[in-house]
């Protein structure tokens, strides 16, 4: 099996790289791993960013995420476990439980907080930041969020389990995040052991598998067995049809596929834009004039 072998009519996808993660902090001291958004994988467009983090000691969580900007990108915040405070300048507030999601599309500006709403138990989950084009970069905020039973689930064979988030997969189940500018697929698979797994993708666009419980067998473009251990990224190579299997742990792991910008990215820490002038004039916005298009920044 290859990246241009054809499985019918649909050419192969293969296992092109893998890539663990690094410890990090982030926020007020929160401990986490970085895999996207470090020295080995800066970016897989449109991807910016995927921190994972689960920790049942309330010392590496509680300080949370306090007031801080964004502009140019949104942000996705998926939970596992516990559950979590948001609370922005433009008066939205809410609480992500275990199960749901929250995609945010900071645009223009907004400030927003996430701040653990448990002072002990399991905290687990994933935050993913995700570009916007330059066109839309400076569109008004917006937030879809939905809570655990408005995911869909999909029971296929042999047990295994698949929670669709965003996109539409091969089988027709729709999940409740849509983005028209990047055609995002998130999903979230659960195999038992020794379980098959097929899923059709976009040919262009990019995807990674992300293994968070157990192993993962995939192909790399020669044919050779690949395994992925808990903890490690696979980016894919391009192509339609994803052929993967659990170990004898099973596997637990995230789908996610975007159509890329193929843009330039200016990074400034809560900035995405498009050239160091776009950043800098955000870091002027929010340090010197004390807004963003008028949204006041009343944090710190």
């Amino acid at each position: 099996m290859n990246g241009q072998a054809q499985t019918g009519q649909l050419s192969t996808r293969t296992l092109s790289r893998v890539v663990r993660g690094v410890a990090a902090t982030d926020g007020a001291g929160v401990e986490l791993t970085r895999v996207i958004g470090q020295p080995a994988l800066s970016l897989l467009d449109p991807f910016l960013l995927l921190d994972v983090f689960r920790s049942d000691q309330p010392d590496e969580y509680l300080a949370g995420f306090p007031a801080h900007p964004h502009r140019g990108f949104e942000t996705v915040t998926y939970l596992l476990a516990g559950r979590m405070r948001h609370k922005d300048n433009a008066g939205n507030e809410g609480v992500i439980e275990a199960g749901g999601i929250q995609w945010m599309t900071a645009g223009r500006g907004i400030v927003h907080a996430e701040m653990p709403e448990q002072e002990q138990g399991l905290l687990e989950g994933f935050q993913l930041w995700v570009n916007l084009p330059a066109a839309h970069k400076m569109d008004a905020p917006a937030y879809q969020e939905h809570p655990a039973n408005a995911i869909p689930t999909e029971s296929r064979a042999q047990g295994a389990v698949v929670r669709v988030i965003a996109g539409q997969t091969s089988t027709g189940t729709l999940g409740p995040i849509a983005q028209p500018l990047t055609d995002p697929l998130y999903l979230d698979v659960e195999l038992p052991p020794g379980t098959g797994f097929q899923e059709n993708l976009p040919h262009d666009h990019n995807a990674f598998v992300y293994v968070f419980r157990g192993t993962l067998d995939a192909e790399d473009a020669n044919a050779n067995p690949v395994r992925l251990h808990a903890g490690e990224l696979g980016i894919l190579s391009h192509g339609e049809r994803l052929t993967l299997r659990s170990a004898a742990a099973g596997a637990r792991f995230l789908l996610i596929a975007g159509r890329p910008l193929n843009e330039p990215v200016a990074r400034g820490g809560p900035f995405v834009m498009n050239t160091r002038a776009e950043v800098r004039q955000a870091f002027a916005d929010y340090e010197i004039d004390g807004e963003i298009d008028g949204v006041r920044l009343d944090c710190e």
